[in-house]
């Protein structure tokens, strides 16, 4: 068993839109929030385009001397299935994101093994609508992130979004939710 799977839960590390109390409930059954904590030698970049949200989609890029801070999330490997289809992560690889295995460390200092979601073709930067964005900045509040984090979070120019955000009508994902059966453990 690697160190980044444990027997019955994956660890991710969570810094985007999906650590908004409101959406991760959405896309998972019982996530746990285990720490906040911050991965080093990255920053966070906005790619491609979000039909959801309508700009740039949030991710992690390589950056020496910054950091991205989010929460680590225990998952049941089932809330983990979900939270992957939702970020269209694909087992062939050819997915909007993958998952990306590296450590994070809490601000006692405590290492987490984790997963992280990232998109494996960035292109060119493009802005995040100012909803998604708020959206984001509302996750890290809730979630109790640094606020100097916060302010820098507050600072990512944006643009309005052209149409109303969240669209609803991307498709109903909440049989991803589905619990086990009795018999199914």
């Amino acid at each position: 068993m690697n160190v980044f799977q444990a027997r019955d839960h994956h660890l991710y590390f969570i810094y985007g839109s999906n650590m908004n109390p409101a959406q991760l409930v959405t896309r998972c059954a019982s996530p746990k929030v285990l720490a906040i904590a911050r991965l080093a030698g990255h920053r966070l970049a906005f790619f491609g385009h979000s039909a959801l949200w309508d700009g740039g989609e949030a991710t992690v890029v390589r950056h020496p001397g910054e950091e991205v801070w989010g929460v680590v999330c225990k998952l049941s490997f089932r809330d983990a299935d979900a939270l992957d289809t939702w970020q269209g992560v694909r087992l062939d690889g050819n997915g909007s994101y993958f998952l990306y295995p590296s450590v994070v460390v809490d601000a006692k200092g405590d290492s987490y093994p984790v997963q992280f979601y990232r998109k494996d073709y960035c292109g060119e930067t493009r802005k995040p609508s100012e909803e998604y964005l708020a959206h984001i900045v509302a996750g890290a509040v809730a979630q109790g992130l640094p606020a100097d984090y916060i302010e820098r979070l507050k600072r990512i120019e944006t643009r309005k979004a052209g149409y109303p955000v969240p669209r609803k009508d991307l498709g109903d994902r909440s049989f991803l939710l589905t619990r086990a059966c009795d018999g199914c453990g």
